[in-house]
């Protein structure tokens, strides 16, 4: 890409793809959706104690760093940097659809929301390769799985997402409609002064950044979990002895890869309508309205994990008697909780 294109247009001659041109010209309800604000407001709440919470006792209140500790740290580092964006985008909806919050904040939101999609994906994913791992290569586990190397995977996730989510930060601006109303949007053709490739460029990145988090951010790490529990129980029918202890264990993996795909395939479904709607009246409508509810069932993940790892915890009537710190002792502690047997 030449210098040139990276320099955006003068504000007289600003481009705009199809699609924002198109969502520029439409004009927004000005009634306000109580009811999606009182959820969102209650799930913003909700998130943000329940993931510093859960922060600061995976992070601060254990009495030993284990490997499924390091993973629940991770995950509850990045649910609530997600959830601490929750009130921007209330603040969103309760403006009636318009972002009166400036530029930066739109960056800053948008960014820290793909980041948690393309995080936590990346964890569930490590998650299972390292429970199919513990399972059938015991033995290699032993002697290569740690907490360091742990870590380091961690680390490595990080920079993929922070990769994966530079081009939703640097193409995301606030873009003012004919009706007075902002859009906290991307823009492709920010940074493009060609009008003749204008329509190519838009349709090249609106695909490409649609497929990319479909694939990269659902499908993968999904095929990855299912893939990995599949060998997991191939490999537990031929112990019959561990069949029952894994029993209660197998139940909450169900629940945990189906709930990150409920929560999330709703808005990749409509993050692809998107791209094929283009201008399209009807199925433009149709975007509007569901990809709102489909962003907020999507921010349900990071509330609904730390719940998913308390109740990962054996006999958790009679541990929730106990301190908090005991029971999320008892969630990430190698031989009772989301992983078992000993790291190095």
């Amino acid at each position: 890409m030449s210098n040139k294109s990276l320099v955006p247009a003068a504000p007289g001659s600003q481009l705009f793809c199809p699609l924002l041109q198109h969502m520029r010209n439409q004009t927004s309800s000005t009634k306000v959706n109580v009811g999606l604000i009182c959820i969102h407001g209650l799930v913003s709440g909700l998130g943000i104690l329940e993931n510093a919470l859960t922060l600061w006792v995976v992070g601060f209140r254990l009495r030993r760093r284990t490997v499924a500790s390091v993973w629940v740290l991770n995950l509850a580092l990045s649910d609530l940097l997600a959830t601490l964006t929750l009130p921007l985008f209330t603040f969103y909806l309760k403006s009636s659809n318009s972002w009166e919050l400036g530029n930066p904040l739109c960056k800053i939101q948008s960014s820290i929301f793909f980041l948690n999609m393309f995080v936590s994906a990346f964890l569930l994913a490590a998650i299972s390769l390292d429970r199919c791992l513990l399972i059938s290569k015991p033995v290699w586990s032993q002697n290569h799985r740690s907490v360091a190397a742990a870590w380091r995977l961690c680390g490595l996730g990080w920079l993929w997402a922070a990769v994966n989510t530079f081009p939703y930060f640097f193409f995301r601006s606030v873009t003012e409609k004919y009706d007075g109303k902002k859009l906290c949007y991307h823009n492709f053709a920010l940074y493009s002064s060609s009008r003749a490739s204008l329509h190519t460029h838009c349709k090249l990145w609106q695909a490409g950044t649609a497929i990319s988090k479909l694939l990269l951010a659902f499908l993968i790490p999904l095929v990855i979990i299912a893939v990995s529990y599949i060998q997991i129980s191939l490999v537990l029918k031929t112990r019959h002895k561990r069949r029952r202890k894994n029993s209660s264990f197998t139940k909450m993996v169900t629940l945990v890869v189906a709930v990150f795909a409920v929560c999330w395939a709703p808005y990749h479904i409509f993050c692809i309508i998107e791209v094929a709607a283009d201008s399209q009246h009807r199925s433009f409508r149709l975007v509007e309205s569901g990809l709102q509810i489909a962003t907020t069932a999507a921010f349900l993940n990071p509330v609904l994990n730390p719940i998913l790892y308390v109740f990962s915890c054996p006999n958790f009537c009679m541990r929730i008697q106990q301190s908090v710190g005991a029971v999320f002792d008892a969630v990430v502690e190698e031989g009772g909780g989301l992983l078992h047997r000993n790291s190095k």
